[in-house]
């Protein structure tokens, strides 16, 4: 078993990294909300991993800290939710976000999330209310400062954007499960509201925040 890796962050392509580990290059998916908290590219960058082993791959998903990674455990033990809704779910929304929702049996705001319809939403809030019962707001200080359930702020960057920004934060939230034409309409509203520079992670974040 895999649970934590820590090297140089060769690649971001959201929602997978590349990182570097003793010149082992490990693939890892993370979902938006642990993504948006990554160092630069050559920095050193340590994650929580869950390790799937399937007959035809072997994947590794990857999270900032151990409530995260625990909270996408208890995900894939839902009926119906496998790794991929698990990442779509925290993509949409931080870990605590998604603890008040089942806490407040909010499945009107899980349903925005795609895969998860209006069945999937109840049985979520319904086999996951017992489990995080004891899930206190405190275990996501301070990470999720900054993460508040009323969105996250941009942060503008300086450094110049590449052409195909919006190309990849498309094809980014097409791999989380949106259809090609929510996610190209998210994308240039999330561009046109926020002005032009955003990197792709930026117009992700933006995009992501208009549809939950």
């Amino acid at each position: 078993m895999i649970g934590r890796l820590s090297g140089i962050l060769l690649e971001k392509q959201p929602p997978e990294i590349l990182l570097d580990v003793s010149g082992v290059g490990y693939e890892v998916q993370l979902p938006m909300t642990s993504f948006y908290n990554l160092p630069a590219e050559g920095e050193t960058a340590t994650v929580y991993t869950h390790f799937v082993v399937r007959e035809d791959a072997q994947l590794l998903y990857g999270f900032n800290n151990k409530t995260e990674r625990a909270l996408f455990r208890e995900l894939l033990k839902a009926n119906g939710v496998g790794p991929k809704l698990g990442l779509a779910i925290l993509s949409g929304m931080s870990a605590e976000q998604f603890v008040r929702c089942v806490q407040n049996e909010d499945a009107s705001t899980l349903v925005k999330i795609p895969g998860v319809g209006k069945k999937t939403a109840e049985r979520l809030v319904l086999e996951m209310k017992d489990r995080l019962k004891d899930w206190g707001m405190d275990l996501f200080t301070p990470y999720t400062d900054s993460m508040a359930a009323d969105g996250i702020e941009l942060e503008m960057q300086g450094a110049p954007i590449a052409d195909t920004a919006e190309d990849d934060a498309i094809a980014a939230l097409m791999t989380l499960g949106y259809k090609q034409i929510q996610a190209q309409k998210s994308v240039k509203a999330a561009k046109s509201n926020n002005g032009k520079g955003l990197t792709s992670e930026q117009l992700i974040k933006a995009a992501l925040k208009s549809m939950i």
